[in-house]
């Protein structure tokens, strides 16, 4: 059974490409077959005479199945910048049903067990003037792991993003704490903090932590699950 996860995050540069990829060799650990998508992404630069971006090529060389740069990352952009900006910027557009197209075309003809699909931005990232990202995670019915940059502020961004989803009904299999600032001495606090107030699984804490890096992969790599038991 193929299994499509979703890795969302509390805002940018929180991780999630860290995350995704930690997850994808930890999973290739357990003899999986996965991939590693990141549909959408704005910033990009020359690489091997093609414009690529350095997320959706870290989430490439993590998988297991290799698949090639096109496919894993069908709409980049040169500009560091919102992709539906980015987009128009170059004359083009994004929309659910065109990037579902692309996602689902790659998906039917590859043998995998578990697809990472990297977001970009926040959950509410939008496409063009009527979808965001979130709506294309809902048309394809797809689980969810939020990543949670346990940074200042990251109490209310997190507790925003959890009632985001809990909002759009997806699945929610989890969330994760990266503790991105290693100078802070307030992690295990925030990370504290924020287990009994969001209504998502704690699968656990990557990054700079003072107890070590840790995550429950069961409800990632458990491909029985049933999708009609909803945790959000």
């Amino acid at each position: 059974m193929k299994r499509n996860i979703f890795i969302t995050g509390t805002d940018t540069e929180v991780g999630k490409t860290y995350v995704s990829s930690l997850i994808l060799c930890l999973l290739n650990d357990q003899d999986l077959r996965t991939i590693g998508l990141k549909p959408i992404a704005a910033g990009a630069c020359e690489m091997d005479g093609e414009l690529k971006n350095e997320d959706a090529v870290a989430l490439q060389a993590a998988a297991s199945v290799k698949l090639p740069y096109s496919e894993v990352n069908p709409f980049c952009y040169k500009e560091a910048i919102a992709p539906h900006i980015a987009a128009s910027h170059e004359g083009r557009s994004l929309s659910v049903e065109q990037i579902s197209h692309q996602i689902s075309t790659v998906l039917r003809k590859t043998e995998y067990d578990i697809c990472l699909i990297e977001g970009a931005g926040g959950w509410y990232v939008p496409l063009n003037d009527e979808e965001s990202l979130s709506d294309l995670v809902v048309h394809n019915d797809w689980d969810v792991v939020l990543v949670v940059g346990i940074k200042l502020g990251c109490i209310n961004h997190a507790l925003l993003s959890a009632e985001a989803l809990k909002n759009s009904g997806v699945n929610c299999v989890g969330w994760i704490a990266n503790c991105v600032e290693p100078e802070s001495n307030v992690q295990h606090e925030n990370i504290e903090t924020l287990i009994p107030r969001i209504d998502i699984p704690y699968l656990g804490k990557v990054g700079f932590c003072d107890e070590g890096s840790s995550i429950n992969l069961l409800p990632l790599s458990e491909l029985s699950l049933d999708k009609d038991t909803r945790v959000c």
